[in-house]
């Protein structure tokens, strides 16, 4: 049989046990403490209150007058008697300078001697002490009766040790109840505030909560994508190593408790981390990736701010770019494929009516058609990559009703690009920038794009598109590279993406990206890449 083991108590436990507690022991100081004052004071207020009955006793007329008498018991017992009564002592003792008593609260004490000090008032001062009599422990007062300037006898009055603790522990007593209501009151608010504090820790102790903060740093520090929280002010309350990376921050910097509008991200990225509302899924563009932020504010009743994720698909959306192409290279090939079967059944359909001489004509003249088009691109652009993407592209806009041509300015040669100017880049700029001239152009009365493709003084690449289309609005130039930015029905993937790409992969090489009024009236985009010395533009975090 298994024995459970006890789970630690909770830290809102462990707290409310020690505050417990410690208002315990202060409460019982505090009760000590005032109780011995009080016992203390109680002693001095007896002593005073014994001293003043003493001296009334001392000084009263009638006291001296039955001195003077041969019987003195007789007159000053009841008068002693009822003095204690009215006063509130224990007992008043009058005797002759020798200690022999003339009253005392035990008739049978009478005439013995005095148990206590009486040398200080026989020399007339009035003093006080605490000593134990025939009556127990007391606290008394011993003056002396003159009769002028003599001596004629003692009065001491006193009130027991026993009644003073009695009425000490009376107070003592109240205290305690005191004492009790506030440990209670204290009690009951310490519990209140561990209550809130266990709802805030879920009753986990604190073994369990530097545990968790282990776990939570290991985590926030093995996650490859970006994490970051924001507090109700939209300011940074945590970033992980992968949101730094991400976002372009340096990792040495310290980000914590600054607002998102100071990091110095693209606008609409620091518009979306400022949204109220969840984002999902959305794509946004930094200086050199492209993101997809997912947000989600943090409930509670009021806002406390919100969770940003922050995933990197750069690589993923080149690919994209690459298998859209090569769908379109797929349709342009089954169109062809189509017309290919059309000719040929036309060939057959010749050669069996036995016109040999037509049908080889017609034969001959399709493929020098298609090889003139190879030549011309191949002579114009004889870089691998951008000839098979002119290619691809000029089917695909045929299909599409639009007649794409390459530019008799163009020349390219083949190993002028730099390693560090890979082709995935080009294919990024040049093609989009192409299928945005085609969807421009398509339409219109004279469908066509033109694509120059030249390099200056072996220093800068230039690739210029132009089209036919309706040109580009002056009022929406600034925002035309922006991501989201487009003037075209959004489709099931959205669009105004394309151009954001060319703007940041030209900006990551140092180029430039700008766009005009083309000579046949539609517009004309031109990207300028530095072929020399090219240096990639890094972010603040060192990625490129």
């Amino acid at each position: 049989m298994r024995i459970p083991v006890p789970r630690p108590r909770s830290l809102a436990g462990q707290l409310f046990a020690m505050q417990a507690v410690l208002i315990a022991v202060v409460v019982a100081g505090y009760a000590l403490f005032t109780f011995v004052s009080n016992r203390s004071q109680a002693e001095d207020a007896a002593g005073r209150h014994a001293t003043a009955v003493a001296r009334s006793v001392a000084d009263s007329p009638s006291v001296n007058s039955a001195i003077r008498t041969s019987d003195p018991s007789a007159r000053l017992q009841p008068y002693a008697e009822a003095v204690v009564r009215d006063t509130e002592v224990d007992f008043v003792t009058i005797m002759d300078p020798r200690g022999i008593r003339w009253t005392h609260p035990d008739p049978g004490q009478i005439g013995l001697v005095f148990q206590g000090n009486t040398a200080a008032a026989l020399e007339g001062r009035t003093f006080t002490e605490t000593y134990t009599g025939t009556l127990g422990p007391s606290v008394r007062a011993v003056t002396p009766i003159r009769d002028g300037d003599r001596i004629v006898g003692l009065v001491s009055a006193g009130i027991r040790v026993e009644q003073i603790s009695q009425r000490a522990q009376g107070q003592l007593t109240a205290l305690l109840a005191v004492a009790a209501g506030a440990l209670g009151l204290g009690a009951v608010g310490t519990y209140v505030i561990n209550a809130r504090l266990r709802r805030h820790t879920h009753g986990m102790n604190a073994d369990e909560l530097s545990h968790m903060h282990d776990y939570h740093q290991a985590a926030l520090h093995a996650v490859r994508e970006g994490l970051l929280m924001l507090d109700g002010q939209y300011r940074v309350a945590l970033i992980n190593d992968g949101g730094r990376v991400l976002l372009g921050v340096d990792q040495e910097e310290d980000v914590v408790g600054r607002s998102v509008a100071e990091l110095g991200l693209p606008a609409p990225l620091t518009g979306a981390l400022l949204a109220s509302e969840p984002r999902v899924d959305e794509v946004h563009l930094t200086a050199d990736r492209v993101l997809v932020v997912n947000t989600s504010p943090v409930t509670g009743g009021q806002r406390r701010g919100s969770v940003v994720t922050l995933r990197d698909v750069t690589e993923l959306q080149s690919l994209m770019g690459e298998l859209d192409s090569e769908r379109g290279f797929t349709q342009a090939l089954r169109s062809q494929a189509h017309e290919a079967a059309n000719r040929l059944h036309t060939v057959v359909s010749l050669i069996e009516l036995g016109r040999a001489e037509e049908a080889v004509d017609f034969a001959t003249a399709e493929l020098e058609l298609a090889q003139a088009l190879t030549d011309q691109v191949v002579a114009a652009v004889s870089e691998p990559v951008l000839a098979a993407l002119l290619l691809g592209k000029t089917a695909q806009a045929n299909e599409r009703g639009v007649e794409l041509v390459v530019s008799p300015d163009s020349r390219m040669d083949d190993g002028l690009l730099p390693d560090s100017l890979p082709a995935r880049d080009l294919v990024t700029i040049l093609g989009n920038l192409i299928d945005n001239a085609v969807d421009a152009a398509q339409g219109g009365v004279r469908p066509r794009v033109t694509v120059t493709a030249l390099t200056k003084d072996g220093s800068e690449l230039i690739l210029r598109v132009c089209d036919t289309g309706p040109g580009v609005d002056p009022d929406h130039t600034e925002e035309l590279f922006r991501r989201g930015f487009t003037t075209k029905p959004s489709g099931p993937g959205g669009r105004g993406l394309g151009l954001a790409l060319v703007s940041q992969a030209v900006s990551r090489h140092g180029g430039r990206l700008s766009v005009d009024s083309a000579p046949e009236g539609g517009a004309s985009f031109e990207a300028r890449l530095p072929l020399r010395s090219v240096a990639l533009v890094r972010s603040p975090g060192g990625a490129v």
